[in-house]
């Protein structure tokens, strides 16, 4: 009689012919969060492999030149075309995106640049997208934004998470470090979620959208993206133009932008043509569907990863730049995400406990180098007669943390402005002194009804300062009084403050 389980992976096996398996080695069995698994379980492993066949399919990626080289050419040949060439095929392209891809002198200066003199960068781009476009593709498509978007990584990072420009924008989407805060890119010492490429896309996405809603045209909201809403509003004024169209303006722009929209353009078109100018793509590292995530839940050095995942600090570094000193931290409130190959990925689940235990007894002082930690930090409304110094004093920093934290490059403020403040340890103990010896002041008022806890707003309050007080959340806060901020604060006004 035929065992079952012998018959299950019979018939796994016959769905499956093409996949090549080979028996693991005899170990004990391992624990999961939910059940315990025997490593040599046939069954177990052939229905993971057969899982991932699809996506292994798609995560090939054809470097060979014979197969590619579909016009003949030479290898040393380097194709040239003239403008109706280009222009025709931009034309056709056209017809198939809401962008507007136009042919002059300016984009087929942009299509040489890329197509010739930047050959091999080029063909390491067509390797690259393999790694990126897949996730940037899908997160475009959740925001229901046009696929083409992706080429804007090219222009802005070449696809190198780790840029960094000389004005201090990093990752893919190049963001600044407030605009980063701004849109939810938390960084710190440790960390910089401006050069995550999951995150820092999903933020790209959100703010694109965002300058689209405000010109209702992609070339504006490209334009905005580089320059600023302001350079792409002023530039609207002095050029007169009444429809915003993008050439229009185009003298009006600061001089990087001007070259933006045009070499946007380039993109799309040699990205889509590379074969046509004997470029083919260099093999990447890893494709996306080769990929896979896992939460890491205490502090761990890349060099402990490395020695029980059998890889090299340098390959689990390229897999994930969001860590600058290429180790975890270990936060109090959320676990870390580490991107594997997806059979290292498995490998870590399943030693999951012996790693962290392993990493302990390489380091029992653990803490000194990778430390927990929770981030606070405030965001304080500029008002009337602030300067930076006075803000300084008052949360026990520096001017000049306050002016890297925010991007500021003179100490120049307006009322209405918006500060991300890290509190010193000094701030943090005055307040929490203020909480215990000044929950209630003499005329404050603490009131219930039959649904709320209310407080009445005295002189120098700040969000900040009644949320520690009354030990909620500023969101909580803005939540059950619509429209309140710290520039709004009145003396004498209740607002709500818990919930009986």
């Amino acid at each position: 009689m035929i065992s079952k389980k012998y018959f299950l992976f019979s018939i796994l096996f016959a769905f499956s012919s093409s996949v090549v398996w080979a028996a693991p080695q005899e170990s004990d069995s391992v624990t999961t969060d939910t059940v315990a698994i025997d490593p040599g379980d046939e069954v177990v492993f052939a229905l993971d492999h057969m899982a991932r066949i699809p996506y292994i399919e798609m995560s090939e990626v054809d470097t060979n030149r014979e197969n590619l080289n579909v016009y003949g050419y030479a290898a040393d040949s380097i194709p040239s075309f003239d403008s109706e060439h280009y222009a025709a095929i931009l034309d056709s392209m056209d017809q198939l995106t809401p962008f507007d891809l136009v042919h002059n002198e300016r984009t087929e200066a942009f299509i040489r640049l890329y197509a010739v003199k930047r050959r091999k960068q080029t063909a390491r781009l067509l390797g690259l997208q393999h790694y990126y476009f897949p996730m940037m593709e899908e997160m475009l498509a959740k925001y229901e934004m046009p696929l083409e978007l992706k080429y804007l990584a090219v222009i802005e990072s070449g696809l190198n998470p780790k840029a960094r420009s000389h004005a201090g924008a990093v990752g893919l989407w190049q963001f600044m470090y407030a605009t980063g805060k701004m849109h939810g890119l938390h960084q710190n010492s440790y960390m910089d979620e401006r050069m995550d490429p999951i995150k820092s896309t999903d933020a790209a996405c959100r703010y694109l959208k965002y300058l689209y809603g405000m010109y209702h045209k992609w070339d504006l909201a490209l334009a905005a993206y580089n320059c600023g809403p302001g350079n792409v509003n002023r530039a609207m004024r002095r050029s007169g133009s009444t429809d915003g169209n993008y050439w229009d303006l185009y003298p009006y722009l600061p001089r990087e932008t001007r070259g933006y929209v045009p070499a946007f353009i380039a993109v799309n078109y040699v990205m889509n043509n590379a074969a046509a100018h004997n470029i083919y793509p260099v093999m990447p590292q890893s494709t996306y569907f080769e990929m896979d995530t896992v939460h890491v839940s205490k502090p761990l050095e890349f060099s402990q990863l490395a020695e029980n995942l059998d890889m090299q600090v340098g390959d689990i570094a390229y897999f994930n730049p969001t860590y600058k000193l290429n180790s975890i931290p270990a936060y109090s409130n959320k676990t870390s995400i580490l991107y594997l190959p997806h059979e290292k990925a498995e490998l870590f689940v399943q030693n999951e406990d012996t790693i962290y235990a392993m990493a302990v007894k390489a380091k029992p002082n653990q803490g000194t180098k990778v430390k927990k930690f929770s981030e606070d930090r405030v965001v304080y409304t500029v008002r009337s007669g602030d300067y930076l110094g006075k803000i300084a004093n008052r949360y026990h920093v520096s001017v000049s943390s306050i002016m890297k934290w925010n991007g500021l490059r003179s100490n120049k403020l307006r009322i209405g402005q918006k500060l991300v403040i890290y509190p010193s340890s000094k701030y943090k103990a005055s307040a929490n002194t203020k909480k215990s010896t000044k929950t209630i002041p003499k005329k404050v008022v603490t009131t219930k009804d039959t649904k709320f806890t209310y407080y009445q707003i005295q002189s120098g309050d700040t969000l900040w300062d009644i949320a520690k007080a009354q030990g909620v959340t500023i969101e909580k806060i803005k939540e059950w009084n619509s429209g309140l901020k710290d520039s709004n604060l009145k003396v004498g006004t209740k607002i709500i403050v818990g919930t009986v």
